[in-house]
């Protein structure tokens, strides 16, 4: 840069012209620029505007799958859920048989011992009861009677004990006869909530299976957009230089343009202190003024309305 501080108003006029040219030359070569990125804009648009249509639709299927995943999780914890009980129920049915089995055993072991149902011992202690208590009989024949009672007596007993074993088999039967019924219910519910979980799986996989191939094809537009930013870039590259040089330039014609408007700010006071001077002496000679001199001496304070 000049010297602005000696340079003439000519020659300050000249210069301003000169960066005035400069700039619009650079300012020429940046709209070709812009005009060049413009044609190749159009094409990045286009691909752009298929490869979001493309990653839409990727977001979609995945959240279609991630709809089918987590029915099919939910429904694996109701499977879960429903294993666990069925497991209880199992563990109850086979205490039960275990329960059932001592019953039984401990009946079969009694009515070995008794030899007779309770109601043939109840009828036959019954009557040899009488016969012993009311009959005449013979006294070895009392005797043997002696011994029958005692045998029937403990023969009822275990009779009677048998009963009693087979009445809580019975009663076990009939408060658990619905364990077995729920355990089916429960294993065919598990069944029908497997195929329903299995068939979830497979629209999850079959969904992710063209996210694969949809982001792919998504892939090859965001490639295509890729190649076309480097092919461009050189003539990108070329844009902030453009700017700064065109900058710098202005910022300097500033510098020239300020001093200019000083030397006309001077200029326009000299002028105005010229019509003052005028004014005022015109005034003293003749006490007479035009509008545009009185409005001088107004503002300079010499007269007052």
């Amino acid at each position: 840069m000049k010297d602005v501080s000696s340079m003439t108003e000519r020659e300050l006029k000249d210069t301003v012209n000169n960066y005035r040219k400069e700039i619009s030359q650079h300012e020429k070569s940046l709209k070709g620029v812009f005009e060049e990125l413009k044609l190749h804009k159009t094409n990045i648009d286009e691909l752009k505007e298929k490869r979001n249509e493309l990653n839409a639709k990727v977001r979609e299927l995945a959240k279609e799958a991630r709809e089918e995943k987590t029915q099919r999780d939910d429904i694996n914890k109701k499977i879960a859920d429903l294993k666990s009980r069925r497991n209880e129920v199992a563990g109850e049915r086979n205490k039960v048989v275990k329960d059932i089995n001592y019953l039984k055993k401990k009946r079969d072991q009694y009515n070995e011992q008794s030899k007779g149902s309770l109601e043939t011992l109840s009828k036959a202690y019954a009557e040899d009861l009488d016969k012993f208590l009311n009959a005449d009989i013979p006294l070895k024949h009392e005797q043997d009677l002696f011994e029958k009672l005692n045998e029937l007596e403990k023969r009822l007993e275990a009779a009677k004990a048998a009963n009693y074993f087979h009445n809580q088999v019975i009663n076990i039967y009939e408060n658990t006869r619905d364990i077995g019924d729920e355990e089916r219910d429960v294993s065919k519910e598990i069944k029908q909530l497997a195929e329903k979980s299995q068939q979830h799986h497979l629209n999850m996989i079959e969904l992710y299976k063209q996210v694969d191939e949809v982001r792919k094809e998504a892939d090859k537009f965001h490639s295509q957009i890729k190649e076309t930013y480097q092919v461009i870039a050189p003539t990108r590259e070329k844009i902030d230089p453009l700017k700064t040089k065109i900058s710098n330039l202005r910022d300097e014609l500033s510098i020239y343009l300020d001093k200019l408007n000083d030397i006309q700010t001077n200029k326009d006071e000299q002028k105005k202190s010229d019509q003052h001077f005028a004014a005022k002496e015109k005034f003293e000679k003749t006490g007479k003024l035009s509008l545009e001199e009185l409005r001088v001496l107004m503002d300079k304070g010499d007269i007052k309305l």
